[in-house]
């Protein structure tokens, strides 16, 4: 019998080789309870939750301490030959034991599996920084998320959110900003995700070669966004002196242009358009050769005539009280012609030398009397026919004459009568008419008068 207190179990029967060992075997060796002194005698009591207990052991009965010590000994060695019966029948596996925990292993292994396979290795580029990190974020949006990555409408990320992702993708995000561009004179703001002036222009399209730009091209643009000043190359026509100039220019007005076309504007020389007007791509601009002159000239302002009424005088007669005179002014012409044609004379300036003195009439309100005595009964009718063809507005040839009578002016205003006798009224022109019969009789009449007696 071992000194030994434990016994060892080999599963393999007969001989064995010697073990490295020496008398002690790490693969039969007996398990010892956490906190059990070694050569303590140690009994399993793990019993499954799905077992009955044993019923305990009942308990030894006390040593007298009146044996003998060898009948002390023999009892202790009786005891300690059935426990070792017990533990090497508690070495032998229980299956039934064995089954709950090889289910725990199984559960603890498939979830490692599961939380091994949902992490992913993503490259995540922010506006140009890379980075790679390991994230469980099912797609781009949770990613962004996660990684506290805000972006807004200007912003483009690829690929787009909400795209699932898988281990070994990547993620990039580009911020916009904003450029605030003025293009060959017209302004606009507009949003680009590139880093340099240059990539966004040619993100927006524009040719950069030959044209002006207020800014560097390799100047970065930052978050906030920059604003710039872009003229690109065009092609203008100058029109000078009979010769057409073609140039290629970024100028800024059409005057800058012209003198990019080496073409020099005197005295009152002008374009076809205005010199501060952006020049357009294919326009055609004119330069006008101007030479002027000034010319004066006087011109008369009529007079007014002011007529009043006057009782004292008989209706058609007019007297002038004050002869109108007619004012003088004296006005400057610009005189220009334009590559050698002239142009229409143009009022400059206007100064007036005289004014003019209005003519004051006064005229006859009175009723005029029909009946002269002595020449009432006379065929005024007749000579009237015979002088003018009865027509009161007549005037003869030479102009001297007028009226149904033909009375010359100088007779007429003798006579009281006002003006010309052709503008009076035929009543007026017969009562003036037998007037002056009776101052002179059929005399002033020396064809007709005779009618005057039937």
């Amino acid at each position: 019998m071992s000194s030994s207190p434990y016994e060892t179990y080999s599963p393999v029967s007969g001989p064995q080789p010697p073990s490295p060992y020496g008398g002690y075997d790490p693969y039969t060796a007996e398990t010892v309870a956490y906190g059990v002194p070694y050569g303590v005698p140690y009994e399993d009591t793990y019993r499954p939750a799905y077992e009955p207990s044993a019923p305990p052991e009942p308990p030894a009965p006390p040593m007298s301490p009146t044996l003998p010590r060898q009948q002390q000994v023999a009892g202790g060695r009786v005891r300690e030959g059935r426990a070792a019966r017990r533990r090497k029948g508690s070495e032998r596996p229980d299956f039934r034991r064995l089954l709950p925990q090889a289910l725990v292993v199984a559960f603890l292994a498939g979830g490692t599996t599961a939380f091994v396979a949902k992490d992913k290795a993503i490259e995540l580029n922010v506006d140009g920084k890379p980075r790679t990190l390991h994230t469980f974020a099912d797609d781009v949006t949770e990613l962004l998320a996660d990684e506290g990555v805000a972006v807004g409408a200007h912003d483009v990320v690829a690929p787009a959110p909400g795209t699932e992702l898988a281990s070994g993708d990547e993620v990039r995000v580009h911020y916009g900003r904003p450029v605030r561009i003025t293009l060959d004179g017209e302004q606009r703001e507009v949003w680009t995700t590139a880093h340099t002036v240059e990539a966004a222009l040619a993100e927006f399209g524009v040719r950069v070669e030959g044209a002006y730009l207020s800014l560097a091209r390799s100047r970065k643009i930052g978050r906030q966004g920059l604003t710039i000043d872009v003229r690109t190359e065009r092609t203008v026509t100058i029109m000078a002196d009979g010769r057409a100039r073609t140039i290629r220019t970024n100028a800024a007005t059409v005057g800058e242009a012209v003198e990019a076309a080496g073409i020099t504007l005197r005295g009152e020389d002008t374009l076809s358009v205005a010199a501060a007007s952006f020049p357009r791509d294919g326009q055609t601009v004119t330069v006008l050769r101007i030479t002027g002159s000034k010319e004066v000239r006087e011109e008369l302002i009529p007079y007014d005539v002011r007529r009043t009424q006057d009782a004292s005088l008989f209706k058609g007669t007019e007297v002038v009280d004050q002869a109108g005179r007619p004012g003088l002014r004296r006005v400057t012409f610009a005189l220009r012609s334009v590559n050698g044609v002239k142009q229409k004379p143009r009022r400059v300036r206007t100064e007036v030398v005289r004014e003019p003195r209005a003519q004051l009439v006064r005229v006859g309100s009175k009723p005029l009397p029909t009946s002269v005595q002595g020449a009432d009964h006379l065929d005024w009718g007749s000579l009237a026919a015979c002088e003018s063809g009865g027509r009161p507005n007549a005037v003869d040839p030479s102009g001297t004459y007028g009226g149904l009578y033909q009375f010359d002016t100088q007779t007429w205003q003798s006579l009281g009568g006002s003006g010309r006798p052709q503008d009076a009224t035929a009543t007026e022109q017969t009562f003036r008419a037998k007037r002056l019969y009776v101052q002179r009789g059929a005399g002033p009449w020396p064809h007709c008068g005779g009618r005057l007696h039937g």
